[in-house]
């Protein structure tokens, strides 16, 4: 009985000790979320990164789904296609800009476009994108992109002549082909040039070519394309330019969205999207 007894108390303390060696699992610590771990180089994650971005106005797009555009119907850069939608260079490069912020694109019409910064100031809208011109007015009373377009009415004539003209008023003996109703037209006029109408501006480039008259005024996208080594108008050149202008996009003072389109604009140009949307619309890129 003895034996038993003693027996069944070694049995105990075996099992005591056995319980005691046990440890206890220790408490799972939650897994830190995907992205905001920082990297070997002591840098944030993608995901941490985005999440640091979506402060001030890209915050507040993003928090409201949707990007405004504030425009003015002015062809082409924004103006209504025969189904009433906005289209246009700005229409459709805003469009790719809300897709890659994935939000939605909204145009607001600026009733009075000198109060385009007072729109942005009181959050009627968040861009005024209209094919603005950056000038010292805009940089003051906004934050404004890098330039993305020029616009520009040049003067085209036989190479060999370009030298001998290099301003308006050396050439107000000349004769100037322009396309009927065209801005060349208009700042031939107003520049005091003679001009006689041609009904397109490839007719007018012919004029120059045939000797039919000495110059002529055109867009200079097609002057680009048309004139010059290699082209159908070889002996023709560019002289000066009549009217010339960069495009930007003004946010408010101090946006981050003002670097988020830089660099969008940036992808674009390398990738040749920007490109593409500049010919179909016969605009000329800034550099």
């Amino acid at each position: 009985m003895k034996k038993l007894i003693a027996l069944l108390l070694a049995l105990v303390m075996v099992l005591g000790m056995a319980a005691c060696g046990a440890t206890t699992a220790p408490e799972t610590t939650p897994a830190a979320t995907e992205g905001t771990q920082p990297a070997a180089d002591g840098t944030e994650g993608t995901e941490g990164t985005e999440a640091a971005e979506l402060t001030g106005d890209l915050g507040l797009v993003t928090d409201n789904g949707k990007i405004v555009i504030g425009i003015t119907d002015y062809a082409p850069m924004d103006y209504k296609d025969e189904n009433g939608e906005w289209t246009g260079f700005d229409a459709e490069l805003a469009r790719l800009f809300a897709e890659e912020l994935g939000v939605e694109c909204e145009f607001f019409v600026i009733a009075d476009w000198g109060k385009k910064f007072m729109e942005l100031d009181t959050n009627s809208i968040d861009a005024v994108w209209n094919g603005m011109t950056i000038t010292d007015e805009a940089k003051a009373n906004a934050s404004v992109s890098d330039p993305y377009v020029i616009n520009a009415q040049v003067v085209v004539m036989k190479a060999d002549k370009i030298e001998q003209y290099a301003d308006v008023e050396s050439m107000k003996e000349l004769t100037f082909a322009v396309e009927e109703g065209s801005a060349g037209q208009s700042v031939a006029t107003e520049a005091g040039l003679k001009t006689v109408s041609k009904q397109d501006q490839a007719g007018a480039l012919m004029e120059v070519a045939a000797g039919a008259a000495d110059a002529c005024v055109i867009d200079i996208t097609m002057a680009n394309a048309m004139t010059g080594e290699g082209t159908d108008y070889a002996d023709l050149a560019k002289g000066i330019s009549l009217s010339e202008e960069e495009y930007g996009v003004a946010f408010r003072k101090d946006s981050n969205l003002t670097e988020k389109l830089n660099d969008f604009l940036a992808q674009l140009k390398e990738d040749g999207t920007l490109q593409a949307l500049a010919e179909k619309y016969e605009l000329t890129l800034a550099d």
